[in-house]
């Protein structure tokens, strides 16, 4: 394995889109963000064709450019995705790379009034952006998206709320059942805020004022309050936690508001999207330090009670790092499914 980068067969366009989902968001995150587009070599070989779409979408913390990111002996995804396409026999597909990273980490890929109108942003705009400008096949049943951690989280909600659009989804150790994902990291941020007088304004100058996550507790802190921004935001932008600050107990009015966005608990009230996609891809590893291997394997099940059973469902012997190796069988698994 060559140690340093190599030239891409196919042809990654980097863009801009400048959205007005976003533009005016309560964080004061940029409006105008990146976007790429691989076009694998068939594309420009072949230019009456038309091509399905793929949305990658990244975790918490991502932003578009760490997808070039190299780390030892190991290729980088936008490496790995050329090679399934250009030397490794997979149906061409255009592979889209979205950026949706906010100051607090991340979007979870939905609309909220304390972090912005990303789901907006990826259906109604990234979507007809990409639509317009390449030779795609337009319609759900060509279109999937995939993601890991909390991208594979918005890889299985989005398709859910928008069946219009997408038609397959794959998840890599996706945020799924809350109350095994979650709830650990409250404890560790319950007592991490006692450095903070209880005020999670004092941890975020912190966090700002020195190297990001040079201390333990920076993790469960973020984590927490970034998917407090997502689930329980009101309509002001001000942000309800789930548990008290003082003693921990789950205050079970908020708490309640987090798992109507756990995708185990959507499935059954969005079955009819779910039964009509053409690919689901579900994995993640037994290892897995959030254990999202059992958010896997209870959204499959989740799954099989609608009737849902046509779909590919792996653990394998991993933790949640340094699993990039396996986005390509999801891009594989679904450009074979959307052509």
């Amino acid at each position: 394995m060559e140690p340093w980068s190599r030239d891409s067969a196919g042809r990654f366009d980097e863009l801009e889109l400048a959205s007005e989902a976003l533009r005016g968001n309560k964080l004061g995150d940029p409006h105008v963000r990146p976007l790429w587009v691989y076009a694998p070599p068939a594309y420009d070989a072949e230019p009456e064709r038309r091509f399905p779409s793929i949305y990658l979408i990244q975790g918490l913390t991502g932003q578009l450019d760490m997808w070039r990111n190299r780390a030892a002996f190991r290729p980088t995804v936008t490496e790995l995705v050329d090679r399934l396409f250009a030397e490794e026999g997979c149906p061409p597909a255009l592979v889209v790379f979205v950026d949706a990273w906010t100051s607090y980490g991340g979007s979870q890929f939905v609309d909220s009034p304390a972090v912005g109108r990303y789901h907006t942003y990826l259906c109604d705009e990234v979507v007809p952006f990409v639509d317009e400008r390449y030779r795609t096949l337009a319609e759900p049943g060509h279109r999937g998206i995939s993601g890991k951690s909390s991208g594979g989280y918005g890889a299985m909600i989005t398709p859910m709320l928008r069946p219009d659009l997408f038609g397959g989804l794959a998840t890599h150790a996706g945020d799924a059942l809350f109350e095994h994902c979650y709830i650990p990291d409250f404890r560790e941020a319950i007592r991490a805020l006692r450095d903070y007088d209880g005020s999670f304004d004092r941890f975020w100058k912190d966090f700002r004022s020195r190297p990001a996550f040079a201390k333990k507790t920076d993790f469960p802190l973020l984590n927490t309050w970034a998917m407090a921004a997502c689930y329980s935001a009101n309509d002001d932008g001000s942000v309800d936690l789930p548990f008290d600050l003082d003693s921990g107990t789950l205050r079970p009015e908020v708490w309640e508001r987090w798992l109507a966005w756990d995708p185990v608990r959507m499935a059954e009230r969005h079955a009819d999207a779910l039964r009509g996609l053409r690919a689901i891809y579900i994995d993640a590893g037994t290892k897995d330090q959030f254990f999202l291997d059992l958010g896997a394997a209870a959204f499959r099940d989740a799954l099989e009670a609608i009737g849902v059973t046509d779909v590919f469902y792996e653990l394998f012997d991993a933790t949640h790092s340094g699993i990039e190796y396996r986005y390509p069988l999801a891009l594989r698994y679904l450009a074979e499914r959307l052509q």
